[in-house]
């Protein structure tokens, strides 16, 4: 391979990579705007000019030496562009020598012009490449007493997304982005010199399903969200890495939290799932459910009564309404929704606690959803997880579709539910709902199955809980707690600096609403020692460690690989994927 030289680092780079690429995977940084390792290059921002040479050489090959015994380097007249000039075996690279810094100070001085002073209200703040670029590499002061060139603001491009074209820097990503990913040809440059802006074709919006990956592929603060905009600064939030849940791809994502509240979720970058991107749906749908309309706590019905129940309380009572029915007049319902951990603990309890043949859940495909980027029609999360695991009835026990005919007719008298909502489903299953005996639910939210609940148990959502799924691609993938409950067994063995990197742990999860809620495998734990088990976890990673020794799919996983590998492919446990080298983001700042 090529051997370059940056800065005075030696490096073996693949032939027909970029010397920004090569920085990038070395772990090197180029100041940039225009580039982005998933888009073509445009060239257009000149950030990344640096100094190129190669080492001199005498009439017989051999290298020419100074004084000091070292190559001397004949550097190219012009400056070059890293982004678009591609390494050669024995190139030399300076990113920061005068003539590079100058490059550098002059680029952010003419981008500065006629950029507009109003960081303070910019969404961007705090997490701004201009704003961060112009402390590191520009002069920190402004030749320019002209008036400054005024551009639209505040345009509406489509459902998600408004355009600031004072802001803009004029990198052509968003274009590039719209051209090449999304597949929505639908902006454009207009005018010339500095008055070129952005725009809609007529008529036109920008409207895809992903176009909001704009708002962080954007480098400024040109591209703001109609959902999230001004309601927080980046820097009164923690972030915390997970993973969607809106379908099976698994698309990495960060949470966004404030006051122990969702306010936005963005991608991540997980060259083995999702690229750079997420889909607008997932982005927008998948964290609303988790601020509002919550199940809290224990509740008991009966005779058109409600009672709040202590959770000891409660799983006496489950305990004493499980005894009295057979294992087979009992069906237990779990979900593609549920992490690994809580299916595993759910097959556990039905075969080795009642032994119940009778478990199954509700598969969701939703054609119309799918496309050939990254949104799948199976919309749960963990099907392949929950079918590893073994959520599916026994040959011959009773499956999801039979089971209204078998509550009709008195087969099955008691139905547990565990974070599904089956009475959504059709109205077969609500009615079987309605006419079975005893109903126990496990449920986040009021859902129609949570209201015919007899008893009804509050477990934590996506964003409380700490676990994993197993993606359409056979991934298993890990999930981190974004947002704090009531309970103290959520803190316990958890290590707070991997959660926020700002060490600010006590401001950011102390403020806010603290749910009473419970994850599901705690809940059947505490029901399986009631009913004569002796189960022992303490955690989620406890419930992962026991089902990765049991199942030779998850066989040599454990939860830092899942962290250190980005996901591990069901059967490769002790044998994982390595990591892509691009050690790119999209910010210089990263909560």
């Amino acid at each position: 391979m090529p051997v370059i030289t940056i800065d005075g680092q030696r490096l073996e780079v693949p032939a027909g990579k970029t010397i920004i690429e090569a920085a990038y995977e070395n772990g090197l940084q180029i100041p940039h705007f225009c580039w982005h390792p998933a888009l073509s290059v445009a060239g257009n921002c000149r950030m990344c000019l640096v100094e190129v040479g190669f080492p001199k050489r005498r009439s017989d090959g051999s290298p020419e030496l100074d004084e000091r015994g070292e190559p001397v380097i004949a550097y190219l007249p012009k400056l070059q562009i890293a982004c678009a000039t591609p390494v050669a075996d024995g190139m030399v690279v300076r990113t920061k020598s005068p003539r590079a810094v100058a490059a550098q100070e002059a680029v952010m001085e003419f981008l500065l012009i006629n950029h507009p002073l109003d960081c303070p209200i910019c969404d961007e703040a705090g997490q701004c490449k201009l704003q961060e670029y112009a402390f590191r590499y520009s002069r920190g002061f402004s030749r320019f007493d002209e008036e400054k060139v005024h551009k639209p603001k505040r345009v509406v491009w489509g459902p998600n997304v408004i355009f600031d074209g004072e802001r803009c820097i004029l990198c052509s990503r968003c274009i590039r982005f719209a051209n090449e990913v999304a597949r929505q040809p639908v902006l454009t440059f207009v005018e010339r010199n500095d008055h070129v802006t952005i725009e809609l074709a007529p008529g036109a919006e920008f409207d895809n399903p992903y176009s909001m990956n704009v708002i962080e592929l954007c480098p400024v603060g040109a591209l703001t969200s109609r959902d999230f905009r001004f309601r927080a600064r980046v820097w009164e939030m923690s972030f915390t890495d997970s993973i969607c849940p809106g379908c099976a791809r698994g698309c990495n994502i960060k949470i966004g939290v404030r006051n122990n509240e969702i306010l936005r979720l963005e991608p991540r970058r997980n060259l083995h799932v999702n690229g750079y991107w997420m889909c607008d749906e997932g982005r927008l749908t998948q964290y609303g459910f988790v601020n509002t309309n919550r199940v809290e706590g224990a509740l008991l019905r009966t005779g058109g009564t409600e009672q709040g129940l202590s959770w000891d309380a409660a799983y006496e009572e489950i305990a004493r309404a499980l005894r009295r029915y057979k294992p087979n007049e009992i069906m237990l319902i779990g979900s593609g929704r549920s992490t690994n951990e809580d299916l595993w603990a759910l097959a556990k309890f039905a075969r080795t606690v009642l032994k119940t043949p009778n478990l199954d859940f509700p598969r969701r495909e939703d054609p119309y959803f799918e496309d050939e980027l990254l949104r799948c029609r199976d919309r749960n999360p963990n099907t392949t997880g929950a079918l590893e695991i073994g959520i599916r009835p026994a040959p011959g026990a009773v499956t999801l579709a039979q089971l209204p005919e078998k509550v009709r007719y008195g087969q099955i008298r008691l139905i547990y539910v565990v974070e599904e909502d089956v009475a959504g489903l059709s109205p077969a299953l609500a009615r079987a709902l309605e006419e079975a005996e005893m109903v126990i639910v496990h449920a986040s939210n009021h859902t129609e199955t949570a209201r015919r609940a007899h008893i009804l148990l509050a477990t934590t959502t996506y964003a409380e809980l700490e676990g994993t799924y197993t993606n359409i691609q056979r991934r298993v993938q890990l999930l981190r707690p974004a947002v704090a409950t009531a309970e103290r067994e959520r803190y316990q063995g958890l290590q707070m600096s991997r959660w926020d990197k700002f060490g600010a742990w006590n401001d950011r999860w102390t403020h806010g609403p603290r749910r009473r809620c419970r994850q599901t495998w705690q809940h059947l734990q505490a029901i399986a020692r009631l009913l004569g088990s002796s189960w022992n976890w303490r955690k989620s990673e406890d419930v992962f460690r026991e089902l990765s020794a049991e199942l030779p799919a998850f066989a040599g996983m454990t939860y830092e690989l899942l962290e250190v590998y980005q996901g591990i492919v069901l059967g490769k446990g002790r044998n994982p994927d390595p990591v892509p080298p691009m050690r790119y983001e999209s910010h210089v700042l990263k909560p």
